[in-house]
């Protein structure tokens, strides 16, 4: 088993349940993404730089679905937060399934992605 799987199974609920339909929603979406474990959680490569990642932050009730560039988002999609006052990146805190708006998330996902292949490197900040 990979470590990215090791780390969902051992998540408890509902944050597995919403990591693995926010995985999910991911792979499907954006065939050409790659998985990686990296700093000890789920990260989403596209065009060879982390795109998004997931986590559950200590001392918080939610999972934190990271947008690494959503500092370029947050305009266009409001639902992006600046949690924890990060520099750039921006993410959708979900206690719930019924927190994410799918047909909202594949926009957010396919437009990350785009705005990602156009940038020399990830981090900016």
């Amino acid at each position: 088993m990979k470590p990215v799987d090791d780390y969902f199974l051992n998540q408890k609920e509902p944050y597995q349940s919403i990591m693995l339909y926010v995985r999910s929603v991911i792979l499907n979406t954006l065939p050409e993404v790659e998985e990686r474990y990296s700093y000890k959680i789920p990260f989403y490569n596209c065009h060879k730089k982390p795109l998004i990642y997931l986590n559950v932050l200590k001392g918080t009730n939610y999972v934190d679905v990271a947008f690494v560039q959503g500092i370029l988002l947050e305009k266009q999609f409001p639902i992006l937060k600046n949690d924890n006052n990060r520099k750039q990146v921006r993410s959708i805190q979900l206690k719930s399934l019924e927190d994410l708006n799918h047909a909202n998330f594949v926009e957010l996902l396919l437009e990350a992605s785009n705005m990602l292949s156009k940038t020399k490197k990830a981090w900016f900040v």
